[in-house]
């Protein structure tokens, strides 16, 4: 009887969760939520940082949920933020912090990655494989990663327990850390490891290039990976963060939401803010 009562209380868990019924909630208090921060920009060029605060704005004007933004771009200096330090579930995105994690611990004894490690990173990244990130997260070990993280000064970023890598607490500001490593010399990645990761960024399967790629103009290069999660509060967890290389500009783009209905309200959101971004610094 027992058995039989926990185990339709978790089918009815399900059944709400798909249903949406369990997020109702957190989409009825967003609007009020949402209202609270405003975006804040920064630029070499007074301009540009005005319109992107404008843009920006008017672009999650109706969006439910909660919603952090992050931009740099290195040839204008122009930064742009909303809830930078908000903490989100990490979901996928957590993933380039693992290969990058991987390629600094491989560094110290300056060894290449093992065939089995480039083929584990590549499924990681490009596909968005499970399997292969908790064999490289287990493989870490919690000291290399949190060794890692300390390294970049992702000091906002805090690894998931007991396995749950997807449960990793990130926020716009780390990401954004973690991006500039990727994007330009530094002493925590090598020249070698950076491209690595911008390699396989750049080659993610056409399913999954959404997000902060979009609307980018034809000549810029762009490198992504997304996360994407559904939990019994704060529904959908959808992310997007991305580099992108061309048009007189270097810069990248951290978009990370929860509170969506679905995982397509969520992708919708970080476009519309990814498309108003890329306009506008193609303009400037």
């Amino acid at each position: 009887m027992t058995h039989r009562t926990h185990r339709s209380r978790r089918a009815l868990a399900a059944t709400a969760l798909g249903t949406g019924l369990l997020v109702t909630g957190v989409a009825t208090a967003a609007p009020a939520s949402a209202a609270t921060p405003t975006v804040t920009c920064t630029s070499s060029k007074a301009a540009l940082a005005t319109k992107l605060k404008k843009d920006i704005t008017a672009a999650l004007a109706n969006r439910k949920g909660t919603i952090a933004v992050g931009l740099y771009d290195r040839s204008t200096s122009t930064t742009c933020t909303l809830r930078a330090s908000t903490a989100y579930d990490s979901a996928s995105v957590v993933k380039a912090t693992v290969l990058s994690a991987l390629l600094w611990d491989a560094q110290k004894t300056h060894r290449a990655l093992t065939s089995r490690e480039k083929s584990l990173a590549t499924a990681m990244i490009t596909k968005s494989d499970n399997a292969s990130t908790t064999t490289l997260w287990k493989q870490l070990g919690m000291t290399k990663i949190k060794g890692f993280l300390t390294a970049a000064k992702m000091t906002q970023t805090k690894p998931g327990a007991n396995g749950y890598w997807g449960l990793t607490q990130i926020t716009v500001t780390d990401e954004q850390k973690l991006l500039k490593l990727i994007t330009a010399k530094n002493t925590v990645l090598t020249d070698a490891s950076r491209s690595y990761v911008s390699t396989l960024m750049g080659q993610v399967v056409s399913s999954q290039r959404w997000g902060t790629p979009y609307g980018r103009p034809s000549g810029v290069s762009w490198h992504v990976k997304n996360g994407w999660l559904s939990r019994a509060t704060n529904g959908w967890r959808v992310h997007s963060i991305g580099t992108f290389k061309g048009g007189g500009h270097d810069y990248m783009i951290t978009v990370l939401t929860h509170g969506n209905s679905t995982m397509d309200y969520g992708i919708t959101t970080i476009q519309g803010v990814a498309k108003v971004i890329h306009k506008d610094l193609a303009a400037s």
